[in-house]
């Protein structure tokens, strides 16, 4: 079906958003029905035939659902609706959004949208609908996304998805996960598929600057401003005009150096050591930390302002542990790497070797991975590496160790868990008994009974 002869939906409760699609596809499709109150959807379905709905993620009802997009969605489906759904929604709800392509939703646009992106997405779901084609889900047998960032579980298809999702925006972009996880390779993927990908992307270990490199680094100096400033140097910022900044551990540097970043976040501009002329800057800004969400949210270590300002959209990268048989696809692929490395035959992995891999709980994550099967390739004396092959690092696999005989002894574990509270309020009895979860009473016994 032509976009001309289309009949189209439109639900949202708010009329800035009504009026502004109507604008837009009024001209391009033969009928247009906007509508703010989705407790209306099953009239208009039972008296209208629609090829294609636009559906709010987050409506302002009395539907306890958590997400009021979504019960709408299985509303629709249950209703037996042809219409192809697709989602509104903002940035902070991406990872709903991506759930509701599972729910059967055919694809979602992100608020602020670009026009041209919306009605290509309205023109392909009124084109699928017609020509009886299915898109691929979030989950598809894709398991690449650039050269170097592989995997085919679940929870990785939907990490690809957010990407070419948020990448073409502008928004910036914080990357959680353990150490080890890749999250630098998910920072290179999303400039790649970038509208900046030809201009330069700038990675800064930010956690490793100290107080007196940090401005220096990042926003630059001018000659003589310190006793090595031998020559004007431009900083980080700067070197990644008109493309993509990484600040790698974002997480490890001080609420000094937060509030100077701040600074030029909010400005958009860096001011150079010894200068007084701010230079502007037009950088997509992409961080990463090991740095638990949770604990990055306490003020005393990093201010809330900021997190908003580099968080308008979160990704978290899983441990390799969670990845099923992604550990296997990896595998594979660095024996691959590393034999054409050492220009050394492909080897094959062994059952036994395979099943050892799959066993294994992995601390070091991908990278401990990647140099375990780099070891084997190189020591390897067969094509076929074994289970006695692949050995892992001793600098994991020891605190690992420490750490699971510790977590079994369950009153070690709640004596240091006592302490910690306490030392955490500075020995407040009622303020730690409450963290804790009981009564002061309860606190003072389990104290006399570890003669704390």
């Amino acid at each position: 079906m032509q976009l001309k002869k289309a009949s189209v939906l439109v639900v949202d409760d708010d009329p800035d958003v009504l009026t502004a699609v109507r604008l837009l596809l009024r001209p391009q499709v033969q009928e247009i029905v906007t509508e703010k109150n989705p407790e209306n959807i099953p009239s208009l379905l039972a008296h209208h035939s629609f090829d294609a709905i636009l559906l709010d993620m987050n409506f302002t009802s009395s539907i306890n659902t958590g997400n009021e997009g979504l019960f709408w969605l299985k509303k629709i489906k249950a209703l037996k609706s042809s219409a192809a759904v697709i989602m509104i929604t903002a940035y902070g709800d991406i990872d709903l959004a991506i759930r509701s392509l599972k729910e059967g939703a055919y694809d979602f646009v992100v608020k602020p949208w670009h026009n041209d992106k919306l009605l290509a997405t309205v023109q392909d779901a009124i084109g699928e609908k017609t020509n009886g084609s299915k898109r691929s889900s979030p989950t598809g047998p894709a398991s690449v996304i650039g050269s170097e960032l592989i995997g085919e579980s679940e929870v990785m298809q939907d990490i690809f998805f957010k990407i070419k999702k948020v990448a073409p925006t502008d928004a910036n972009i914080l990357i959680l996960g353990e150490n080890g996880t890749g999250k630098e390779l998910i920072a290179k993927a999303i400039h790649q598929h970038s509208l900046r990908a030809d201009k330069p992307f700038v990675k800064v270990d930010v956690g490793a600057l100290t107080e007196s490199l940090f401005e220096s680094e990042l926003f630059g100096h001018k000659k003589g401003a310190f006793t090595d400033a031998r020559e004007e140097r431009a900083g980080r910022f700067e070197a990644a005009n008109k493309g993509t900044i990484f600040l790698d551990e974002i997480g490890n540097i001080s609420l000094h150096q937060q509030s100077k970043l701040l600074s030029v976040l909010q400005n958009r501009q860096v001011i150079r050591v010894g200068a007084n002329e701010p230079v502007h800057i037009d950088v997509r800004l992409l961080c990463a930390t090991n740095v638990p969400l949770a604990e990055m949210a306490n003020e005393a270590r990093f201010r809330k302002d900021l997190i908003y300002r580099i968080n308008t959209v979160e990704i978290t990268v899983p441990p390799l542990r969670r990845r099923g048989d992604d550990i296997l696809l990896l595998a594979r692929h660095f024996a691959t790497v590393y034999a054409n490395k050492y220009m050394k035959p492909v080897p094959e992995l062994a059952k036994a070797a395979l099943d050892k891999l799959k066993s294994y709980h992995f601390p070091g994550n991908v990278r401990e991975l990647q140099y375990a099967i780099e070891r084997a390739v190189i020591m390897a004396d067969s094509d076929i590496l074994g289970a006695s092959d692949i050995i892992f690092s001793p600098i994991e696999a020891a605190p690992e160790a420490e750490t699971r005989q510790q977590e079994t002894n369950l009153e070690e574990l709640e004596k240091k868990t006592i302490l910690r509270v306490l030392e955490k309020h500075s020995g407040n009895l009622s303020r730690a008994s409450k963290e804790l979860g009981i009564t002061r009473t309860a606190l003072y016994r389990r104290l006399g009974k570890y003669d704390l």
